[in-house]
């Protein structure tokens, strides 16, 4: 008999103390991290489409274009990233937070939008991106354009730190992970 007055009053103060207590409506942990705002990049992407008519100096030649055939798997790092870095993009272990696809477009297009799209990708602090270039086979029998060119345009750019193609369920040989350096000193890359 004792028990069960002293399970009603434990009940009772359990009751008392939870009073005025609101139940989650959520059952999802928030880890602290942010998430991307995938409705806003894709707006900036799109926005990074529009061509506004200037002419621009990006820094991207068309000089020495590094021919490569539709199956080449492309690889690239600059000096200094390390080995550990580019197998872990490699096997797509590094999140991509954005992707742009040149399918279709024109070499001069590819740049502009490329070049575009890289530099809003560094601006919002994007450690990975996708570049799918395609790897179609032309009519001449000629190495893909937009493939080579985008070999050959990464390598140039300031902020690419390394590129490699993707795995086969993200493009494979038609497309590249790009890791990007990121300036923002929390969060940093460990």
């Amino acid at each position: 008999m004792q028990d069960d007055s002293r399970e009603d009053n434990d009940s009772a103060l359990f009751k008392a103390e939870l009073r005025g207590v609101k139940p989650i409506k959520h059952d999802r942990a928030d880890t602290g991290k942010a998430k991307p705002d995938r409705k806003r990049l894709a707006s900036l992407r799109q926005a990074a489409t529009v061509s506004v008519g200037a002419v621009k100096v990006d820094g991207l030649s068309d000089q020495f274009v590094i021919d490569v055939g539709p199956e080449d798997p492309l690889y690239w790092a600059a000096n200094g990233v390390q080995e550990g870095q580019m197998r872990k993009l490699k096997l797509g272990q590094i999140p991509f937070d954005g992707s742009l696809d040149l399918h279709g477009m024109t070499v001069e297009k590819a740049r502009d939008i490329l070049w575009e799209f890289l530099a809003e990708a560094t601006k919002l602090e994007v450690r990975c991106v996708r570049i799918t270039h395609g790897k179609a086979v032309r009519m001449d029998g000629r190495k893909p354009m937009i493939k080579s060119h985008a070999n050959t345009w990464l390598r140039q750019h300031p902020q690419v730190l390394g590129f490699t193609s993707c795995l086969a369920k993200h493009g494979g040989t038609g497309a590249v992970y790009v890791m990007l350096k990121r300036t923002m000193m929390d969060g940093r890359d460990e």
